[in-house]
């Protein structure tokens, strides 16, 4: 097999070299294609002969796994990319793109010495351009990021600018960034080179081999169906770019891949009067919405248009993705952007004007993973034209996942289980990536939404909270209200402002705020993800004893809070559970965890007819009871005592609110303040609502939304999962002991593990910071990644900040690590060697001064106190 594959690679180099939408072809011609057997069983198969396919299979047999067949229903690389315009970018607003596409760049400069095949690789360096101070600003924050994990890169002036690239026009710049280690390469010849490589360890690599569909029996892969027969497998991989949607519901047992195609394009032009130089760097002009690079002394220029044109979605009727129809008129306003910033052009001739499909996901945000539903089934796509940047730091990640079980990162944004089967539909598919591709250029202030695709999941109390001034965000397709503007407000401004300042929506929060710690207010937090596990046995208690850390034998009506860990103690939850009965648990988890939740706890469950788990979400309408009088509204609507004496602090009991019945009442609020949730079944929803808020009317009471819900737990040192907390996160390294019985007397997933850190020391600490000499009127605030300095030293990065009302300044939540000064290998973190740092904050390369805490979770401020009068011996700790 790998002499077939090797004649193809040796056609190619023989021949004039390819560009980026030429391919060479395979030696093999039809009649021999279709002759080839495929062999009868494998380990793995991959789908998908592109960057992404090939360079799964290459990481993969370079961790030792031999028995592995790559499939390509058409040529190698001869889907999208064949017509990647072949940028290689490291400037990713995530930490974990950032890293994938640095790792790509290392493994795409020593490809050509490793397999002998020319990738086309040239170090040229990208300039991203800012027309305005606001994209100078995220500029500046990618920055401090790239810099930090080791990516040199710099801000520089427009004068900068001109020196690095003579033919633009640098007038309306106010600044820009310099990434001198990006670089430009031919992705087909990438593709080509990871696929010879991995040939060459043993994998077995068919072209014009189509996948009909995977084989799927008890929910695990078992092989797949080709127009050339059937291939036994214990783990499929779905790397089939525009065709992984369709491929996935064509399973007997069908995986939810949510991505769509658009139309993506670029022309080429014929050499300047003075051909640019190899070296020349690529240019990013966002705000211009266009890229431009140096393509054989001309250039190659495209962008993302605001009215983007979605594409098929069905892929049977082309094997090999060819160039799409020409639509100059569809591309002229990127021709004049282009033309404004380089106006020599002018009188260039255009070669061609190259239209080739590129796939998009709902959130920007590439798709990897094992699928919630089958096992052994993995996914890589979804690039949102990124897939050269990424795909060998994703091949590598997938692989390690595939491999060990899970990833040498934290991947959880780009995992496939953050979506449901409601985010498939091809209509909100088709909807969505119109605003996303967009997207992709437009500026990113913190907490911007999108606008399609809304209102898809609704609580019962949406049209009553929206005409009382809800403010909406969306989570996991879920509606929240962020805040509720007041009557006398402007809507239409708060609509409409994006800052990276202090926000218009600042002053409503507080007054929030305020209602929760001296009256009381309701916030509707219906997403949370709610499930139910029962037996006729004592086998739910079982179960749940291995699946959680703490223990959970405790008497009916109590609640505990737990992590559902993995073998290697980090978090792939983070929850609340109340005991409903003997046999029965309630479990509260966050919105975005509906689909891996369950995927986990039923991976490690046993099929056992005694035992049920229940998704209960929609079932119950979740009201957060906030504030010192949450105990008088309850108590008037309830007709029972509600006081600490009666109803204690983490317990649960269903009781009668107003005229209904059967609402589980708990003594919790997620924020650390006084209080109850009420989950109520859903068409008692709005009746228990309109009692709550009539009674409360002589308490108090008003609404209030996330924003409100964020400062107060994080001035609680509060950790979300998803936002603080990852699968690499322990209890241990957060501060949370006390949720971890090693002793519980029975055995816990992920316990020896934390034994063993436990006698080693943790290698972070979770840390609050409180900001010193930051002014809150005037300076840029801190949103989430900005890296921490500790004595000067880099030491890690902020997972999420909050203004305090309380305090008066601004928190930040985030990891301290201690890494060696002479090796740069991290050491152990002692709660003294957080205490004794001198600490900052880097905002957009702008340092503050901060002061460091190991707060226990159940001490802060219960009352308010103007941060004049906090002395240094508080923000330290005793």
């Amino acid at each position: 097999m790998f002499h077939r594959f090797l004649s193809i690679i040796r056609r190619q180099r023989t021949s004039p070299r390819c560009q980026n939408w030429c391919l060479a072809r395979s030696s093999a011609s039809a009649a021999e294609a279709h002759s080839v057997t495929l062999p009868a069983q494998a380990q793995v198969v991959i789908c998908g002969g592109g960057i992404m396919g090939t360079s799964v299979a290459y990481h993969l047999s370079r961790m030792g796994w031999k028995d592995i067949v790559l499939l390509e229903q058409g040529r190698l690389a001869a889907g999208s990319t064949r017509f990647c315009a072949g940028i290689l970018s490291t400037a990713r607003h995530l930490t974990i793109e950032q890293k994938m596409a640095d790792y790509s760049n290392k493994l795409y400069e020593q490809l050509e010495q490793e397999t002998g095949i020319q990738t086309g690789y040239i170090r040229t360096g990208s300039v991203f351009l800012a027309q305005t101070q606001d994209r100078l600003i995220s500029l500046k924050r990618i920055n401090s990021r790239l810099n930090v994990i080791g990516i040199p890169s710099e801000i520089i002036s427009p004068k900068k600018v001109a020196e690095l690239h003579p033919f633009l026009n640098v007038h309306d710049l106010v600044g820009a960034m310099h990434v001198p280690e990006d670089a430009v390469v031919s992705s087909a010849d990438v593709a080509l080179a990871l696929a010879s490589a991995a040939s060459q360890n043993g994998v077995q690599i068919y072209d014009r081999t189509s996948v009909l569909h995977v084989m799927v029996k008890k929910g695990q892969v078992t092989g797949v169906e080709t127009d050339k027969g059937q291939i036994e497998c214990q783990y499929f991989v779905n790397c089939a770019g525009q065709w992984a949607y369709e491929l996935g519901l064509s399973n007997e047992e069908p995986v939810s891949i949510p991505l769509h195609a658009c139309e993506h394009f670029y022309l080429l032009t014929r050499p300047l009067e003075t051909p640019l130089q190899n070296n020349t760097p690529t240019i990013v002009d966002p705000d211009g919405r266009i890229y431009i690079r140096n393509w054989q002394g001309g250039i190659l220029s495209g962008g993302f248009e605001k009215n983007p044109k979605p594409i098929f979605t069905e892929g049977k009727n082309q094997l090999e993705i060819q160039n799409l129809q020409e639509d100059w008129d569809h591309f002229e306003p990127l021709l004049s952007s282009l033309l404004r910033r380089m106006p020599e052009l002018e009188m260039l001739e255009i070669l061609k004007l190259v239209n080739c499909p590129e796939t998009f996901t709902p959130d920007m945000r590439c798709i990897m993973g094992e699928s919630p539903v089958v096992r052994g089934y993995f996914v890589l796509a979804g690039m949102n034209s990124a897939g050269l940047s990424f795909g060998g730091g994703a091949g590598k990640y997938l692989a390690e996942w595939i491999v060990h079980g899970y990833p040498s990162e934290n991947v959880w944004e780009l995992d496939l289980k953050r979506f449901g089967a409601l985010q498939s539909s091809r209509t909100f598919l088709r909807h969505r990536v119109m605003e996303v591709m967009p997207l992709i250029y437009d500026l990113k202030v913190p907490r911007w939404d999108f606008q399609t695709g809304r209102q898809l999941r609704t609580s019962p109390l949406y049209d009553r909270l929206d005409a009382q001034g809800a403010r909406w965000m969306e989570k996991h397709g879920f509606e929240r209200p962020k805040y509720f503007v007041p009557p006398d407000k402007d809507l239409l401004a708060l609509e409409q402002s994006k800052t990276f300042y202090k926000p218009d929506w600042f002053d409503i929060v507080e007054s929030e705020v305020k209602c929760c710690k001296e009256a009381v207010c309701v916030i509707d937090m219906s997403s949370f993800t709610k499930f139910e596990i029962t037996s006729t046995g004592d086998q739910a208690l079982e179960v749940l004893q291995f699946l959680f850390s703490n223990d959970l034998d405790v008497p009916v009506g109590h609640i505990v809070h737990t992590g559902m860990l993995n073998e290697a103690g980090g978090y792939e939850n983070d929850c609340s559970i109340a005991r409903l009965s003997k046999r029965s648990f309630f479990m509260i988890s966050p919105t975005d965890q509906q689909v891996h939740c369950w995927a986990w706890l039923r991976k490690h469950m046993p099929e056992d007819s005694s035992l049920v788990l229940e998704d209960v979400t929609w079932k119950y309408t979740a009201l957060n009871l906030i504030g010192p009088r949450a105990v008088d509204v309850l108590s008037e609507l309830s007709y029972a005592p509600m006081t600490p004496d009666h109803f204690p602090t983490l317990f649960c009991k269903e009781m009668s609110v107003g005229y209904a019945n059967g609402i589980r009442v708990m003594s919790m609020t997620h924020t650390g303040e006084p209080g109850f949730m009420l989950y109520i079944p859903i068409e008692y929803a709005l009746h228990v609502y309109n009692e709550v808020m009539n009674v409360g009317q002589k308490y108090g009471i008003r609404n209030a939304g996330y924003y409100a819900l964020r400062s107060l737990r994080i001035e609680k040192f509060f950790a979300f999962w998803g936002q603080d907390l990852n699968t690499l996160t322990t209890p241990l390294e957060c501060g949370r002991e006390s949720r971890v019985k090693l002793e519980k007397g029975m055995d816990f997933m992920g316990q020896d593990a934390l034994l063993q850190q436990k006698q080693n020391g943790v290698y972070r600490r979770f840390t609050l910071f409180i900001l010193e000499d930051h002014d809150t009127d005037l300076d840029l605030w801190p949103w989430w990644g900005e890296p921490i300095y500790r004595n000067g030293q880099y030491v890690g990065q902020t997972t999420s900040s909050a203004y305090s009302y309380t305090l008066e300044r601004h928190v930040c939540l985030g990891f301290v690590h201690n890494f060696s000064e002479d090796t740069g290998e991290e050491q152990v973190v002692t709660a003294d060697f957080v205490n004794r740092g001198e600490y900052e904050i880097d905002i957009a390369g702008c340092r503050f001064q901060a002061k460091a805490k190991l707060y226990p979770v159940a001490s802060f401020f219960t009352h308010k106190r103007r941060k004049d009068d906090v002395e240094l011996s508080d923000l330290h700790g005793k």
